[in-house]
């Protein structure tokens, strides 16, 4: 057996170099603390994203899959989700999640955190909107959002740059929504209108999703991650974590983990921080049992694990008559939260917002023409394609997820990664609420698509693939009985642990969460700040 490699103590080890973990590591490094962050995936070179490609869209299937069991690289761990109708979705990498997102980037409203208090369910959140406020505005800066401030169903904020341009499925999206009267704005997107902060601004590539080779997409390892290693902060790769070790005080100590080449190392630190996401952090706590934590770190409330939040996706979409951008430009251009607060009539609580989108690049346009028999084989199949293409467009509903405690990660008996690390198992179903929230959002979306001139309207609910926004396993809040960490991220079992991904989320919202992530990141990163004379009492 080979020996362990043990490395000099750092003051802080950040776990995960994504969304959260930049944010954190950015902050903190103005304290001149000795940060350390371990990354389990590699960076990224821009060169090789699927989008500089014409086989975008194939290697989207592949090796740029959302899904790891797909995708299957070296930085990735495998996951047990056959008891889960919605499959996982992450990216393991420098910039995580944002490599591969869509830069879909609201923030939650004042409502999301008060969902007790207003709607009877779940828990209020123990931090409120005017709370992360400030730390959502440096954020913005730091990501560089563009938008237009004045909507009438959101918090009020300004945006860094111009709104991406709605161009002709905006504007079609808009019109459909105008004749029922209901609301639209134009997205905040964390895509570049205008040259911001040595990045490129957005010159309609297309396919944000497969990876911005021209950087106008705001992703952490082109953001957070070159300022804050500017200023000190120490970033190894291909690092994975297998367990957070304690000492006899009950304290973490630091981190066993394993290299890319399988080799063992420890490394020691004060303060640990992670980010691992919602998946990806229980597994972690869940793994680094001992004598003093049976159950796993930071794990007395039996909750690490639970309430498993996924926000369930209802994709709509139709066939229109006039050609559009097809998958040309950012995917966002418009989104509406006509149905985002409660109304009890409708049959359930809290609501969802409609994220419209351009349409299909020319495989995905083949492929569904086929499937719902509108391309033919023979001599009328380019006629048919070419009367498909660049006219097929729809939205995604994004629907609140209420959290349960038998939606859980737990680890899965047999199934490992590569370093035998046990690997996560999912086990999920989707509640009556949701699925009843489900079915309105499919019905209120097919609306919204005649109104615009679509016809053969079709849709999928729940999106299996939709597994994005991994939420709520070591939830924040003032119970140490009934929560994880506390109102600033920091373990009610082990004082120099902190968690700062999705993790912590108490409820879901009905929009995309990387926005309130990083904020609650940059939160914590300050209550750290401010603390530091009396961190661990």
């Amino acid at each position: 057996m080979t020996a362990r490699t043990t490395h000099d103590p750092v003051d802080v080890l950040i776990i995960g170099a994504g969304a959260a973990g930049a944010a954190v590591a950015w902050s903190l490094a103005d304290t001149r603390m000795r940060i350390l962050c371990l990354e389990q995936g590699d960076w990224c070179n821009p060169a090789q994203y699927p989008s500089t490609g014409r086989d975008w869209e194939a290697r989207q299937l592949g090796d740029y899959s959302f899904n790891p069991n797909r995708r299957r690289a070296p930085g990735d761990y495998p996951v047990n989700e056959r008891d889960s109708p919605i499959k996982v979705a992450n990216f393991n990498g420098v910039g995580g999640g944002t490599v591969l997102y869509a830069g879909h980037f609201p923030r939650f409203h004042p409502s999301d955190f008060r969902v007790r208090t207003l709607d009877g369910v779940a828990d209020d959140w123990p931090i409120d909107y005017t709370t992360l406020d400030p730390y959502y505005a440096e954020n913005d800066r730091m990501m560089g959002i563009s938008g237009l401030a004045g909507d009438p169903a959101y918090p009020s904020c300004g945006a860094v740059m111009p709104p991406v341009p709605l161009g002709k499925a905006g504007d079609a999206f808009a019109r459909g929504l105008n004749t029922l009267g209901w609301h639209w704005w134009p997205s905040d997107s964390a895509v570049a209108t205008q040259d911001y902060d040595g990045r490129a601004r957005c010159i309609n590539l297309g396919h944000c999703v497969a990876g911005c080779a021209q950087g106008a997409k705001a992703s952490t390892d082109i953001t957070y991650w070159p300022h804050a290693i500017r200023a000190g902060v120490k970033l190894r790769t291909r690092a994975r974590v297998r367990e957070i070790t304690t000492n006899d005080a009950g304290m973490a100590s630091g981190v066993i983990y394993h290299d890319a080449e399988g080799r063992e190392h420890f490394q020691a630190a004060e303060v640990v921080i992670v980010a691992c996401n919602g998946v990806g952090t229980p597994r972690l706590l869940l793994n680094s049992r001992s004598a003093r934590f049976p159950d796993g770190l930071a794990n007395s409330s039996g909750l690490v694990g639970r309430n498993l939040m996924f926000h369930p996706y209802a994709a709509i979409h139709g066939y229109f008559d006039e050609e559009l951008d097809g998958y040309r430009g950012p995917g966002n251009c418009i989104r509406s939260q006509e149905f985002y607060e409660t109304d009890r009539a409708r049959g359930f609580v809290r609501g969802y917002t409609f994220e419209f989108t351009r349409g299909r690049g020319p495989v995905l346009t083949a492929i569904s023409g086929m499937s719902a028999g509108r391309i033919p084989w023979g001599a009328d199949h380019h006629r048919a394609y070419r009367q498909l293409f660049n006219r097929i467009a729809g939205m995604v509903a994004i629907c609140e997820d209420l959290p349960e405690e038998h939606n859980t990660v737990t680890l899965d008996p047999e199934l490992t990664d590569p370093d035998g690390i046990p690997a996560p198992k999912i086990t999920y179903r989707l509640s009556d609420n949701s699925r009843r929230m489900l079915e309105h959002a499919v019905a209120r979306g097919s609306e919204i698509l005649r109104a615009a001139g679509a016809c053969d309207v079709s849709h999928e609910a729940p999106l299996a693939l939709g597994g994005w926004h991994l939420m709520g396993t070591a939830r924040m809040g003032t119970d140490p009985s009934r929560s994880v960490v506390n109102p600033w991220g920091r373990s009610h079992d082990v004082k120099n642990l902190f968690i700062v991904d999705g993790s912590v989320f108490v409820t879901s919202a009905g929009v995309n969460p990387t926005s309130t992530i990083q904020a609650i990141a940059l939160y914590v990163a300050d209550n750290i700040k401010q603390r530091l004379a009396n961190l661990f009492d």
